[in-house]
């Protein structure tokens, strides 16, 4: 019996998805020759980092879920478990109504117990969050948004103050546009027709005074953005950057990818592909083979973001500014930043690496609200700046900044959400030696793309084995 050749995978995009389908694919088939093509010249995606005043910090996301596996164990089997770390014990607060307020035990805002949230509500908002209690038990029948679902039951201030801050540091998405089946998952899966509100969001959290469990949080010494990279490496995969794949064809024993640029086109013949890419691009390519998930994944919109990160000379700034891990701001505030995240008060490593100098990030823009991003970086630095006095005082002229744009960085998790990706995988499965994966599907955190990542992997391999089985 001759052997099988050696099987050839494509994974487009070299996001933390592409790194993670590339990692996995390999640690199970080291025969397999894994190329991963980015069109960026870096890879890394929506992870990565910049050194601002001699601090190597994130710009995308500096934080994933500890409770969920995927990305500490990954971390883990890359090298990197000694630079697994977890934030300091500090809270963060509500800038509301010109004042800041601790930010009260929530479930993506929505509090289990609504007294708590005296004093940020006004006395009329207070009363309607109070209806909930006596109000029957929630019946959730299919998707609603998270605000109209909030909404119904403690009244729309809650939404305005608590919600909307939460979501949007999240997704820089809107209540009333997020599928509450998408984005609070854990709080429906408590809403069986037997509890109000407030008992489901008690039901889904740790009761208080209970013995606290893990970490919630984890992050990386000298940035999660180091993470994508170091998985590629580890994966032994090929990975070419500046790589436009503008063709996806599907041929009788594979598929065949069209890259680089029009007038001098490269064509590469493999026997499976993953798509670890957003929902436009992934679109376009799937226009030909899948239209029917091409179709669904232009559906999916997108949020665009800038992060500015800031550092201060440390004797120019207050006690009282590094009372907290940094704050949120309601939108109907008419802020420029939604968030700011203290870093070197949330994080050890930042602080000892400032020697001198803290550092600190400010997020700005929101889905269709992207206006304020048409400004120059010179003007998002003083936009925050701005904000950051009247919030917490802080009127220091900054050592060094850096403005990091995401252009469509943050997919929207619109109502009807999983139905959208049930329907998408379907006519992806139906297709051999393809798969899907990313922020678009399943979650927008590093542990949830990670988990899509490999179940597009396990999909691959299970295409490789039919392959090998075949084989004359």
């Amino acid at each position: 019996m001759t052997a099988a050749p050696r099987p050839r995978v494509a994974v487009v995009g070299g996001g933390i998805a592409g790194a993670a389908v590339a990692h996995r694919v390999t640690a199970e088939r080291p025969d397999a020759d894994v190329v991963v093509l980015e069109a960026a010249l870096r890879t890394g995606g929506k992870l990565a980092t910049a050194e601002v005043a001699g601090v190597s910090t994130d710009t995308g996301a500096e934080a994933f879920l500890a409770r969920r596996p995927e990305a500490v164990s990954l971390a883990q089997e890359v090298g990197l478990a000694e630079d697994v770390v977890h934030p300091e014990p500090v809270s963060a607060r509500l800038w509301s109504r010109g004042t800041l307020a601790p930010l009260p035990r929530s479930l993506m805002g929505v509090p289990p117990d609504v007294e708590v949230l005296a004093g940020l509500l006004s006395e009329e908002g207070l009363a309607r969050a109070r209806e909930d209690a006596t109000a029957p038990p929630v019946v959730l029948e299919g998707d609603v948004s998270v605000g109209d679902l909030v909404a119904d039951r403690m009244g729309e201030e809650v939404v305005q103050r608590l919600v909307e801050p939460m979501l949007g540091g999240v997704y820089a998405g809107h209540a009333h546009r997020l599928s509450a089946r998408a984005a609070v998952a854990g709080l429906v899966a408590k809403l069986d027709g037997t509890r109000t509100l407030g008992q489901a969001v008690a039901a889904a959290m740790p009761a208080p005074g209970a013995a606290p469990g893990p970490p919630v949080f984890a992050g990386l010494v000298g940035g999660v953005g180091r993470l994508p990279g170091a998985v590629l490496a580890a994966s032994g995969a090929r990975v070419r950057t500046g790589v436009t794949v503008r063709g996806l064809e599907r041929r009788p024993a594979g598929w065949r990818l069209v890259a680089g640029p029009v007038p001098e086109p490269e064509v590469l013949d493999v026997d499976a592909v993953v798509l670890a890419l957003p929902a436009a691009p992934a679109a376009r390519l799937l226009d030909g083979p899948v239209p029917l998930a091409a179709a669904e994944l232009t559906g999916i919109e997108t949020a665009s973001m800038a992060v500015v990160t800031l550092a201060f000379r440390a004797d120019e700034v207050s006690d009282g500014v590094a009372a907290g891990s940094g704050f949120l701001v309601p939108p109907v505030e008419g802020r420029a930043v939604k968030g700011a995240t203290f870093s070197f008060a949330k994080w050890a490593w930042v602080r000892e690496a400032g020697a001198g100098v803290l550092v600190l990030r400010c997020s700005m823009g929101r889905h269709r609200e992207e206006q304020v991003l048409q400004r120059t970086d010179e003007e998002l630095v003083a936009l925050a700046r701005a904000d950051l006095a009247a919030a917490v005082g802080l009127a220091s002229q900054p050592v060094d900044s850096h403005v990091q744009r995401w252009g469509g960085g943050l997919p929207q998790y619109a109502v009807g959400h999983l139905d959208r990706v049930a329907r998408i995988r379907r006519a992806v499965a139906r297709v051999p030696a393809l798969a899907v994966c990313g922020a678009s599907y399943d979650g927008v955190g590093v542990p949830a793309v990670i988990g899509s990542a490999e179940a597009a992997a396990e999909a691959v391999l299970a295409a490789l084995q039919a392959r090998d089985t075949m084989a004359p």
